[in-house]
């Protein structure tokens, strides 16, 4: 796994625990599951719709973008890095 994705991780659990002022992260969960659920769906688009028409490059900002939401939608769901891998790693196996 990528070390960035799981120091990220970790800041996200950090922002959600502390809420300090000015956090995008603080503020993004406040507004509840379903609306971080509907964002992380927003960024799923933007993310194939830059595939379909845009450069390398924003395609690799949008997919940031997408991981991001994903990780505070895990962290607000109580699902970590591990049991996404854990499972990741059964379906491998069949």
């Amino acid at each position: 796994m990528c070390e960035t994705i799981e120091k990220l991780y970790k800041i996200i659990l950090d922002r959600l625990e502390k809420k300090p002022v000015g956090s995008y992260t603080a503020q993004l969960a406040s507004k509840g599951r379903g609306y971080v659920a509907r964002k992380l769906g927003e960024e799923a688009v933007e993310a194939i719709v830059a595939s379909l028409s845009e450069d390398r490059k924003r395609i690799v900002e949008e997919l940031a973008d997408l991981i991001y939401h994903m990780l505070v939608f895990m962290a607000i769901n109580n699902v970590s890095i591990d049991d996404v891998c854990t499972e990741l790693e059964a379906r491998m196996k069949k």
